[in-house]
């Protein structure tokens, strides 16, 4: 299974008979040509009612409405899978105010054991090279969940650094299951936290999510 925010590459055949079922994104050449590109999904939550398999989304850019689209895919429509791109690759590519404060992040995550990656429009941006940003982008990143000892620590720096940051910094901390939490809520002290997973969201206690 597919964690949230892993890539998805689709063979195009595939994509071409996805596109069957949907003719007014079949004419739309951004979408039609989505997977003869080379560029991926993104893996979501099924909803109620949708046929079994692969649920993958792609969110267009700004400039063609910032559509979010659904799919369901069977798992031998998949050329590759991936997890998302690490925040260090996005830096290049993203506006120059923010490389600074990007560079501190990739430093924070691997004095805490982990590595940084990034989702949202920025990660869009660097898979595809449209133009996903906006200037209300935040930049959207994915942290290690660390040790309890160090969770505190790691949301106070995280705290600190967006307090100097040019953007808003939203993101979640990532158990080694895939669960995850904003970090933001872990610094606010709530006693229940929104715990998101592959299969569903729910509100669960601080401690169950950090034993």
């Amino acid at each position: 299974m597919l964690r949230r925010h892993d890539l998805a590459y689709v063979s195009p055949a595939a994509w071409r008979l996805a596109l069957q079922s949907q003719p007014e994104l079949a004419t739309e050449p951004l979408v039609a040509g989505w997977a003869d590109r080379g560029w991926p999904l993104i893996a979501r939550r099924l909803t109620p009612g949708e046929a079994p398999g692969v649920p993958l989304g792609l969110p267009l850019p700004p400039c063609h409405g910032k559509r979010r689209l659904a799919f369901v895919l069977q798992a031998g429509d998949l050329l590759s899978t991936a997890p998302p791109p690490l925040l260090s690759a996005a830096i290049d590519v993203a506006p120059s105010a923010w490389r600074p404060t990007m560079e501190r992040l990739v430093d924070l995550a691997a004095a805490h054991g982990g590595q940084a990656r990034v989702f949202g429009s920025l990660a869009w941006r660097l898979l595809t090279g449209l133009d996903y940003l906006t200037p209300r982008s935040d930049l959207d990143v994915l942290l290690p969940l660390p040790c309890a000892s160090d969770v505190t620590q790691l949301i106070a720096e995280l705290a600190a650094l967006e307090r100097a940051a040019p953007m808003r910094l939203d993101g979640e901390l990532v158990r080694d299951d895939g669960a995850a939490v904003n970090w933001r809520e872990l610094h606010e002290g709530a006693g229940e936290l929104l715990v998101k997973t592959s299969r569903d969201a729910v509100l669960l206690s601080a401690s169950w999510f950090i034993p």
